[in-house]
């Protein structure tokens, strides 16, 4: 048996999660009849929009997080260290979507020679090809000859069109100023030790620049523009994350209700009507966003308003109840933006009105330790194999973005297993099952017991 405990056999055991994992990833392209994506495709992969790509998914997490842990150890740390710090990638993604040079360039599939693409977007020739060179290093945008770009499939995600580039704007253009100031928040008297949504680090850098602000919400109310970027953002980041899959991997059958707390526009409500047409479903938000939400369904799922299978019941959820007995009450994205009292106020209101096989789904990520945990594993969340960190390291890169995310703009965070455990026990729930979506989890409680 090899003894993980050298480091050489550490490595060739890395080597070959790498390999089989790369593997694993091919066939699931390949099942789709569609082969392998290419370097230089301009077109997206049929796998790339499907609403189920978990064992893909899966495959990529191993194989990220192996691939950046073999490069750890084997690089020169001052490399590595650095390779953290010189990266403007952010930077040159922002001067893409602003400039909109992949909608430019989707009209020339051939390329287009950067004299021609920095007079159609004004900007300098020399200055714009080197922002698409450094992209051109990851695989966003191609010379396909000396100075002439062509899309390829990672860059037309920055279409001015696609949801996900829509997130990628929002977080390219303000995100940074407000972790430029993390260090500042984490010192500062007022901040330093405030969980509080208006101790946010994003507060604090609107008032380096003479700005007020003290919640984020607050930047959407009356602005239509910055609300309907955020509701497309919003949109891409389910896309970005899989967050469909719990329509595939959730037994929806096996219930005759659902309840969407926080419901938006209907992202996860819509789909679900049109999966599951005997389920009566509840979108339950703010008035001004159910307006919204009426005239979306109307032009995506009139069948659903027509049957009478979908009803728009306007609350509060900090401060109301949501409707009552129903069979499921489905949390996406929303008790991360909250800090722990005033999730305890929302899970509190949703189990004041459950019935006794009621069940309420929490879908975020959650985070595990890069330590094993004695319970980790038996929940339902899968672990890395060794000598993987236990939470697959780089392949859970984005979920622990995310945190950092949550925590620049709400000061919130992202939780453990462990923190919503407690978050539901405080309020007589109990954890009964959890859905690993890899990017996502879906936690299960019921109505504790005695």
């Amino acid at each position: 048996m090899t003894d993980l405990n050298e480091p050489e056999a550490k490595l060739e055991a890395l080597l070959d999660i790498i390999n089989s994992s790369a593997r694993q990833a091919i066939a699931e392209y390949k099942n789709t009849g569609h082969g392998v994506p290419s370097a230089d495709a301009t077109t997206f992969h049929p796998l790339d929009s499907a609403t189920d790509t978990i064992a893909l998914k899966k495959a990529i997490r191993l194989l990220e997080g192996a691939y950046h842990q073999l490069s750890t150890i084997l690089a020169p740390p001052q490399h590595t260290v650095m390779n953290f710090v010189f990266n403007y990638n952010w930077a040159c993604i922002d001067v893409a979507l602003r400039a909109r040079i992949a909608d430019v360039l989707d009209k020339h599939p051939e390329g287009l020679n950067v004299d021609r693409l920095a007079e159609a977007v004004n900007l300098d020739k020399s200055k714009t090809a080197r922002v698409l060179r450094a992209l051109s290093l990851m695989g966003c945008f191609k010379e396909v000859e000396r100075d002439v770009f062509a899309n390829t499939r990672l860059s037309l995600i920055l279409k001015s069109t696609n949801n996900t580039g829509c997130l990628a704007g929002l977080h390219s253009q303000d995100v940074p100023k407000y972790a430029g100031v993390l260090y500042e928040s984490m010192i500062d008297e007022e901040f330093a030790h405030s969980h509080e949504p208006d101790k946010a680090p994003w507060v604090l850098a609107l008032r380096k620049e003479g700005m007020k602000g003290n919640n984020h919400w607050e930047l959407f109310k009356n602005n239509d523009e910055k609300r309907e970027a955020f509701q497309r953002a919003m949109l891409g980041l389910n896309e970005m994350v899989g967050a469909s899959a719990v329509l595939h991997h959730y037994p929806w059958d096996n219930i005759s209700s659902v309840v969407d707390i926080g419901s938006g526009i209907g992202t996860f409500s819509t789909p679900l009507a049109k999966m599951f047409p005997h389920l009566k479903i509840t979108n339950q938000d703010l008035p001004q966003v159910l307006l919204q939400a009426q005239n979306v369904w109307k032009k995506t799922a009139p069948e659903a308003l027509l049957d009478g299978r979908v009803e728009f019941v306007p609350f509060n959820f900090l401060e109301d109840v949501p409707v009552t007995g129903k069979d499921v009450y489905y949390l996406r994205n929303i008790i991360h933006n909250w800090p722990d009292r005033d999730a305890t106020t929302i899970l509190r209101n949703i189990r004041k009105v459950m019935g006794p096989n009621s069940r309420v789904l929490i879908h975020d990520c959650v985070f595990f330790h890069t330590l094993q945990e004695p319970d980790i594993g038996t929940d339902g969340l899968s672990t890395a194999p060794e000598p993987m960190l236990p939470n697959f390291g780089a392949g859970a890169h984005r979920s622990y973005q995310m945190d950092m995310t949550m925590w620049l703009i709400h000061n919130t965070k992202e939780r453990t297993l462990s923190e919503l455990k407690i978050l539901g026990a405080s309020v007589g729930l109990v954890l009964t099952q959890v859905y690993d979506l890899v990017e996502t989890m879906v936690v299960e409680f019921r109505i504790a017991q005695g």
